[in-house]
C-alpha cells in the first residue's frame, strides 16, 4: 500500500469544481478502497475546513464529518516534525505552510501529492495533480 501525504491544495479540490478535482477524488478513493493510506498535517484540516467556511453551497460542518469517516490518518504538530518543517522551508524557498505536507513526507518516507505547483515543484518525488 502506497503511503501518501496530501497538501491542503488538493484537500480543497474534494468540494470544488477545479482543475484536478477528479484526480483529488481519486486519490480518496483509492484511500477507501485501501489502496492508498493517507496522511495528513493537522494543519491541513484547518486550511481544508477554512476554504470549506468562505465556499457558497459547501456545509464545513457535513464536509467535517465526511472527513471522519474517511478516516483519514491526522498527525499533530511536534519537535521533530517543526524541525523538518523549517528546514524544507529553506530548501523550497517556500512558507511554513507550504512546507509542512512536504516535511511530513520526508519524515515519514511518504509521497507528496500537491496541487501548488509554485510551492512543491521542486520537491522529488512530489505527484502534481491539477
Amino acid at each position: 500500500m502506497t503511503l501518501a501525504v496530501l497538501d491542503a491544495s488538493v484537500g480543497v479540490k474534494w468540494f470544488r469544481d477545479e482543475p484536478g478535482t477528479a484526480e483529488a477524488r481519486l486519490l480518496l478513493a483509492a484511500h477507501g478502497r485501501g489502496e492508498l493510506k493517507i496522511v495528513v498535517a493537522s494543519a491541513f484540516v484547518y486550511e481544508v475546513m477554512a476554504v470549506a467556511l468562505r465556499t457558497p453551497g459547501v456545509d464545513a460542518a457535513d464536509l467535517w464529518e465526511r472527513f471522519l469517516a474517511w478516516r483519514i490518518r491526522m498527525r499533530e504538530l511536534d519537535a521533530p516534525l517543526m524541525r523538518e518543517m523549517l528546514d524544507v522551508s529553506g530548501r523550497l524557498g517556500c512558507s511554513l505552510y507550504d512546507a509542512v505536507a512536504p516535511a511530513m513526507a520526508e519524515e515519514i518516507g511518504a509521497v507528496l501529492y500537491s496541487a501548488d505547483r509554485r510551492a512543491h515543484e521542486e520537491w522529488p518525488g512530489v505527484v502534481l495533480i491539477g
